[in-house]
């Protein structure tokens, strides 16, 4: 009895080869059978590969493990309160740590820094007919403050660059401005050449006046406690002020250097 026996109701039969029979669920499978969704098996991870590039991959691995290990331990060290490890490793901790992981947790302290610190300087300049006279002070934090407002993406100059200067020199130094460390020689340098910038963009002491010695300064103001607060705070500003740091042609950035130093530099280096 053929298809043409059965009338309506006969199944047409497939042309193709029989469909392969899934295997029961539990039945091995032949190594190297590839999967029945048609994908080729990517291996084993690192087992695929050869033995030298194993070592070489598992070298590289441990390197990156042991690498942050170590960053974690010493951001752990420098954060952690002050101990017999942080005393006796604090150099090779601070090395590590500045200037690119510095932490800094004032945001999470239980009380924030309330004070308006205010960095002013002024200049004893000499102007083109050759007197010598010094000019007012420049409030340079006001001037960064006034950048900032209404800017929706103000630079990272304007907003950190003369505060952390601040900060990194009041660290270094004790309450009569004297260095107490190395690091105390490269803050004072820093903020010296940060003034003397900022002092030759506003033009101190007129145009083509040569800055030659600077005064920095830092105003500090109790910020008034809220309404509801019982706090009494001073609202009496502190002065501190800084001796006269002379300016040498080091202090100097490229173009803003008087031109008989430039044209005697010049002449130097040409012998």
């Amino acid at each position: 009895m053929d298809a043409y026996d059965e009338g309506a109701t006969a199944r047409p039969v497939p042309s193709g080869p029989p469909a392969a029979t899934p295997a029961a669920p539990g039945t091995p499978v032949p190594p190297g059978t590839p999967p029945r969704d048609g994908r080729v098996d990517p291996g084993d991870g690192l087992a695929a590969l050869s033995l030298p590039f194993q070592i070489a991959a598992a070298l590289a691995l441990a390197l990156v493990v042991v690498g942050a290990c170590v960053h974690l331990g010493m951001v752990f060290l420098h954060v952690a309160p002050s101990n017999t490890v942080t005393k006796q490793h604090e150099r090779l901790i601070d090395d590590w740590v500045y200037p690119e992981f510095e932490q800094n947790w004032k945001l999470f302290a239980p009380n924030p820094l309330q004070q308006d610190i205010a960095v002013q300087v002024r200049a004893e300049v000499k102007a083109t007919d050759g007197a010598v006279r010094t000019t007012r002070w420049y409030d340079l934090s006001a001037m960064d403050g006034r950048a900032i407002d209404g800017n929706l993406l103000p630079s990272h100059t304007q907003q950190n660059e003369l505060r952390r200067a601040w900060d990194f020199f009041v660290a270094t130094h004790d309450e009569t401005n004297r260095p107490n460390g190395l690091r105390g020689d490269l803050s004072e340098r820093y903020m010296r050449r940060i003034v003397v910038l900022r002092l030759d963009r506003e033009e101190a002491g007129g145009r083509g006046a040569v800055v030659q010695r600077v005064q920095v300064r830092s105003r500090t103001t109790n910020v008034p406690p809220p309404e509801w607060s019982q706090e009494q705070v001073s609202d009496k500003p502190i002065l501190r002020q800084l001796p006269w740091w002379p300016v040498s042609e080091t202090d100097r950035a490229a173009g803003t250097r008087p031109v008989d130093s430039t044209e005697t530099e010049t002449a130097a280096s040409a012998r």
